[in-house]
Formats: structure tokens, C-alpha cells, sequence
């Protein structure tokens, strides 16, 4: 998130549709990505309830979970799978590639 916004003075990004979730996917296809990109997806406990929500602010009106997904361990970040355009929590300290919006 910090790189997005320093570098690019963007965010990691947010995904309000199954359109816009197919259209990152393949974004991130053209360029070869084989490691799943972060997404601006956070999971945390906030008030004893675990909840995800756009690190840009917008309203959580669309997910698209993995089975198994979010995790309710710790607090999580997302990625997007190139290979089934399904979310997956992954700790948040993990490098990968990104897809910033701007």
C-alpha cells in the first residue's frame, strides 16, 4: 500500500464487481504474474468482529473468497489469483507483485 501511494500516488486496488474482478485478473495475466498481486482487501477484529474493508475507504459492496477465505486469525491482507480471479488472506508482510489504482 505505502509503495502504491508513494511511488504512484495511488492505493492498492479496490473491487466493487465481478467485471471489475475479471478485468484485474487479467491485467495481472498480461504481465505474466505468477504469484497472486495484492488487492487493497484488509480483514481485521475491529469491536470483537471480524470484517474486511477497502484500505481506500470505498464500501465493501463485493467479495470474491476462496473456500476457507478470509482468515479470522490475525489481521490479513488480499490477493487475487491470476489462476481463478478467487481472493485468498495472506499475512500482510509477504512481498508480491501489486495492482495499484490511481
Amino acid at each position: 500500500q505505502s509503495y502504491c501511494r508513494d511511488v504512484y500516488r495511488g492505493q492498492l486496488a479496490s473491487v466493487h464487481s465481478s467485471a471489475r474482478n475479471q478485468e484485474l485478473q487479467k491485467l495481472a495475466r498480461t504481465y505474466h504474474i505468477v504469484i497472486s498481486p495484492w488487492i487493497g482487501a484488509v480483514t481485521s477484529c475491529r469491536a470483537r468482529k471480524w470484517e474486511s474493508y477497502w484500505e481506500d475507504s470505498s464500501p465493501w459492496n463485493y467479495a470474491n473468497w476462496a473456500p476457507t477465505h478470509p482468515l479470522h486469525i490475525v489481521t490479513t491482507c488480499t490477493t487475487l489469483s491470476v489462476r481463478d480471479g478467487l481472493w485468498r488472506s495472506r499475512f500482510c508482510f509477504q512481498l508480491r507483485p501489486f495492482i495499484c489504482q490511481y
